[in-house]
């Protein structure tokens, strides 16, 4: 199989542009997506191949670009609403939440809404407290919403191709600090299905699961405890709702302990989802209580260093792991 070393943004606009080409229905709007190629490149050159009716420069209004978009779904069209941050999908949350997401219930299954809204999401660098928030616990509590966080350029293409191709609305939610990331990934076309975890590394001590970013760290975390004879198995969610809790239930029978990492806050996040169908699936094959890493529960600070004592650290996730094992 011929490979491409690409970064996460190429991966990201290589599935956008597959999808134009194979679906004429299929087209991205945002702020900047076009005269000025995107926000962060992921759609350089688009506008000179698509044109503008199919790449569109919308105006710093999410509520109303992000409503536009609904329509088009709801009427036929497939679109791709990139939000330069997912901050700024608060602006556009009665749309997403009131529309987008209930519209099929709503109408007795009569109009799909097959929309991808893909941005940013979390930390980035010294953006501060407006502009770092995780936005996936919040929505995930709301059904009728798929939600995909990639870590890496050959998950984020094949994830992002599937959501297309989706007739739900899906959050697709990349990360700023991850753009220039580099990977080996196929020149064929290939899809990762939805709703499907992806064990990263096998291990016999404890089981890590992580999404986004953070599985960046936990491979580290995991590098540095092999030195030490501990083996970690780390799983990457890959798609946050539906969550695949059968790998995570069949890793923890093999480690009988786990750790839950995220980038988001503690409390009603992620890991505290997780670790509850834990309990529900398979409380009886842990020896250790679930220990989480997540961000410190305060708005994140402007100051790099302290950013970094928020957010989860290498450090952090080893003793966590170290807890567990005790």
């Amino acid at each position: 199989m011929a490979m491409q070393l690409v970064e996460m943004r190429e991966a990201i606009r290589q599935a956008i542009d597959e999808e134009m080409q194979r679906d004429p229905t299929v087209f991205v709007m945002g702020e900047e997506v076009a005269e000025y190629n995107g926000a962060y490149k992921v759609t350089k050159g688009m506008l000179d191949k698509w044109g503008p009716k199919r790449i569109i420069d919308t105006p710093i209004a999410e509520l109303g670009f992000a409503g536009l978009a609904v329509g088009a779904a709801m009427t036929g069209l497939r679109p791709i609403v990139e939000f330069m941050s997912f901050n700024f999908s608060f602006v556009a949350i009665d749309q997403i939440v009131s529309n987008a997401i209930k519209m099929h219930y709503m109408s007795g299954s009569r109009f799909n809404v097959p929309i991808v809204f893909r941005g940013p999401n979390g930390a980035a660098a010294q953006v501060s407290s407006q502009h770092s928030h995780c936005v996936e616990a919040i929505y995930g509590n709301f059904p009728g919403l798929i939600i995909l966080a990639p870590s890496n350029p050959y998950d984020a293409k094949g994830l992002l191709k599937s959501a297309v191709r989706n007739n739900n609305p899906v959050l697709f939610l990349e990360c700023e600090l991850s753009y220039n990331d580099k990977m080996e990934i196929p020149t064929e076309e290939y899809l990762i299905p939805i709703g499907k975890a992806k064990v990263v590394r096998e291990g016999r001590h404890v089981t890590l699961v992580s999404h986004s970013r953070m599985v960046q760290l936990c491979s580290q975390a995991a590098e540095e405890l092999a030195k030490k004879g501990i083996t970690v198995e780390l799983i990457d969610l890959r798609t946050v709702k539906p969550l695949d809790i059968a790998t995570i239930a069949q890793s923890i029978k093999k480690t009988h302990c786990c750790v839950l990492v995220e980038e988001g806050h503690i409390f009603s996040g992620i890991c505290a989802e997780v670790g509850f169908q834990i309990i529900e699936h398979c409380f009886d094959e842990l020896d250790a209580p679930l220990v989480r890493v997540c961000q410190r529960e305060t708005p994140m600070p402007y100051s790099k260093t302290l950013e970094k004592q928020t957010m989860p650290t290498k450090e952090r996730i080893i003793a966590a792991i170290e807890q567990v094992l005790a």
